[in-house]
């Protein structure tokens, strides 16, 4: 069991059940039991994986002073995932809103409040890396500055960069510099997975391991090391209902089985069938499989026990 530090943004999401897009006009639309509510956000979707999967997270963010953030620190709890480090700063709570369709695809409307103007303190921030294995990083602006001092303190360095189509990208830029392991989507990327994740590894000395989601082709894994490059096929494992979160889930347990020794090859695997089996779920931090069922995903996958 590694103690796993992941940093980033939590929110309350509103998950909404459409037919197909887009979506027809119309002054109302009665979808029984289409809407739902739930505790998300890329930083709470991580710990959360990584929990049920049996590691010990420390799970540090900033959320609002309000109801939403309470709602939040009550969830926390009720996961058993420790909230010293989950402060309450900002004027609002993050909100999101995901539309998905018959197909399982979806569209996402994200509305962070003040929270890029946020800095989270970095004594506090010390105090939550300390005794950690690995420190995760999402996206949202307070994390940016708090990349060094993980670096520094001599941490394996793994963010998520989601969407990106330039090496030289500002914002992304400090993330590339200071992370070991580096994963994204390939959705925005300007050439094909293979071609990037050589360029990538090139212009970046520090980056050990590149893994590139690809949807519903599976993903890339990457290593410098060893100069491993392979495609690993999407695996059907339960009927899709909405892709959100798959990204999160793909990450999460590739840092997982990494830090429990597996090599990168293994833990990529096991990554891809996790990632099939959440997206069988409703919300994007629900159907995260346990490391016993996935175990037993992995080997029925690989045609043992029968």
């Amino acid at each position: 069991m590694a103690r796993v530090l992941v940093c980033g943004n939590i929110n309350l999401e509103t998950t909404l059940r459409v037919g197909s897009f887009p979506v027809p006009y119309a002054s109302a639309t009665f979808v029984p039991f289409g809407i739902n509510n739930s505790v998300s956000g890329v930083g709470y979707n991580l710990a959360k994986a990584l929990s049920v999967l049996g590691d010990d997270v420390v799970l540090a963010a900033i959320i609002g002073h309000d109801k939403a953030g309470t709602i939040i620190r009550e969830q926390l709890r009720s996961d058993d995932l420790d909230d010293r480090y989950v402060i309450d700063q900002a004027q609002s709570t993050p909100l999101s809103v995901i539309a998905y369709d018959d197909e399982g695809r979806r569209s996402a409307f994200v509305d962070v409040k003040d929270l890029m103007e946020q800095e989270y303190p970095a004594e506090l921030f010390d105090g939550a890396l300390a005794g950690v294995d690995a420190a995760l990083f999402t996206q949202i602006a307070y994390c940016r500055p708090l990349l060094a001092r993980a670096h520094s303190a001599g941490k394996l360095v793994a963010t998520d960069l989601q969407l990106i189509a330039d090496l030289e990208d500002p914002y992304k830029r400090p993330y590339l510099e200071a992370a070991s392991v580096l994963f994204m989507s390939h959705e925005q990327l300007p050439e094909t997975p293979e071609a990037w994740a050589r360029r990538l590894l090139q212009r970046y000395p520090g980056s050990r391991i590149i893994g590139i989601g690809m949807s519903a082709e599976g993903a890339l894994l990457s290593v410098r090391e060893n100069g491993v490059r392979i495609k690993m096929p999407a695996v059907a494992t339960r009927p899709v209902v909405n892709t959100s979160g798959a990204g999160d889930a793909l990450f999460a347990c590739f840092m997982h089985y990494y830090l429990a020794d597996y090599n990168a090859e293994e833990a990529m695997r096991r990554a891809v069938l996790f990632a099939s089996f959440k997206i069988g779920e409703i919300g994007s931090s629900r159907g995260f499989p346990d490391a016993k069922s996935l175990e037993t995903l992995y080997a029925a996958s690989r045609g043992e026990g029968d």
